[in-house]
C-alpha cells in the first residue's frame, strides 16, 4: 500500500474543498460525499451545523442521479461523518 499524505479517518483519506468534504479513495468503488448546508460561527472559528450525506459509486460510466446509493440530512459534522463512515464501511465489505 502506498504511503498517503494528509488527513485520514478511520484508514480513509479526507479531503475539503470549500463547503464539500469527501471521505474515501476514487479507486476505491464507493466514496461518501459531504456537503456542509449550514454553519454558525462559535468563537473564531465557523462549525456545520447541518450537512447533506451521500453515499456514491465512483464509477464514471454510471449517471449521476443513478451513482447515488444513499443520502441523508445530519445535525452537525460529527453525526454526517459517523453514518458515512458506516456506509462507507459496509459499502467496500459487500462484494
Amino acid at each position: 500500500m502506498a504511503e498517503q499524505n494528509g488527513l485520514t479517518y478511520k484508514g480513509h483519506p479526507l479531503m475539503r474543498k470549500d463547503n464539500m468534504v469527501y471521505y474515501g479513495s476514487m479507486a476505491d468503488k464507493c466514496i461518501v460525499i459531504m456537503q456542509i448546508l449550514e454553519s454558525k460561527d462559535f468563537q473564531d472559528m465557523s462549525l456545520a451545523t447541518k450537512v447533506s450525506v451521500q453515499l456514491q459509486l465512483t464509477d464514471q460510466t454510471v449517471r449521476p442521479k443513478e451513482r447515488v446509493l444513499k443520502s441523508s440530512v445530519k445535525e452537525g459534522f460529527y453525526a454526517a461523518l459517523d453514518v458515512g463512515c458506516v456506509w462507507l464501511e459496509r459499502a467496500l465489505a459487500s462484494k
